[in-house]
């Protein structure tokens, strides 16, 4: 099922386009990475879902209707700019945000000590946020975010300003708050956590979709039927259906070889072939990254 999606979603700053007939889906109980440059559209459409700003045309569904403003209740989101009231006390603020939210004062602190305890930082209850530093105050917005349980739940940049250990820590709440039921839209710029994290992405550029899916999906499609393979021994004159695209010596007696399989061949024809010339100590497949799938799709678009 959908958590959300978006039909038809642009919008325009006069002759300029941030947005242009938007359409993604985003599946219940996923995190879906929302990528794409810098000047894309990832934050101007993340600002429509939430209402910061309206589009010019399109529609927005949440839970399979059309999202309406009480909906905002439904939704946490961590901006890329994160704003926090330096001069309050961390509990306070804390409070404060969790009341916004609809949580009773009650509720409120006890799911934050919750929270607190959890990321092991009760102690700054009493710490104003400007004596905070930039990763510290990082997780206070974190825990802002998710205090309320949302359904969906945005998270824009989450890791900027963290320190490995600390990234590692958001990184695990995340997942655990998929397992726990949540829907995550994910913007960020960081290729290996897209990698780690997102079940389906949509690609942004120049205002548009240009690529939309499951992650597993997207990989196969773009796969090139390339193999690498370990052997002990040299070998030389395969069928003309196998390309040999590089071929490395690593040791004595021991190389490492990429391959292209083409005309339809599959990858059992090449293993016999091989394995009458060498012997074979790894056979695998060559699978994109999301890296390489980013970079191929919005160079292409660039191009054209």
């Amino acid at each position: 099922m959908e958590l959300l999606r978006t039909e038809g979603i642009s919008k325009s700053y006069g002759d300029f386009w941030a947005l242009k007939k938007i359409n993604i889906r985003v599946p219940e109980k996923s995190i879906f990475g929302l990528l794409g440059p810098n000047g894309a559209g990832k934050t101007t459409l993340i600002r429509i879902v939430t209402q910061i700003i309206f589009a010019d045309e399109g529609e927005i569904y949440l839970e399979n209707r059309k999202m309406t403003g009480n909906d905002i209740s439904l939704i946490g989101y961590l901006p890329e700019e994160r704003g926090l009231y330096k001069k309050m006390k961390v509990g306070e603020h804390l409070v404060y945000l969790a009341r916004l939210k609809g949580l009773s004062a009650h509720d409120a602190v006890e799911k934050i000590k919750f929270w607190m305890k959890k990321f092991d930082v009760l102690t700054w209850w009493g710490k104003k946020i400007e004596d905070l530093s930039k990763g510290m105050q990082q997780k206070i917005q974190f825990i802002s975010t998710i205090l309320h349980e949302p359904r969906l739940i945005i998270l824009d940049e989450p890791f900027s300003g963290f320190d490995p250990i600390n990234a590692n820590l958001i990184k695990d709440e995340i997942l655990e708050l998929r397992e726990n039921g949540s829907t995550i839209i994910f913007s960020t710029h960081r290729m290996e956590s897209v990698e780690e994290l997102c079940d389906n992405i949509a690609l942004i550029n120049k205002s548009k979709v240009i690529l939309e899916g499951s992650k597993k999906e997207i990989k196969q499609k773009y796969k090139s039927n390339t193999f690498i393979i370990e052997h002990q021994e040299d070998f030389e004159g395969l069928n003309h259906n196998f390309a040999v695209l590089q071929k490395d010596k690593l040791e004595e007696d021991y190389f490492r070889s990429v391959i292209q399989i083409k005309n339809g061949e599959n990858p059992n024809m090449l293993l016999s072939e091989l394995i009458q010339k060498v012997h074979i100590h790894s056979f695998i497949e060559q699978i994109p990254s999301m890296n390489d799938i980013f970079i191929n799709q919005v160079n292409a678009i660039s191009n054209e």
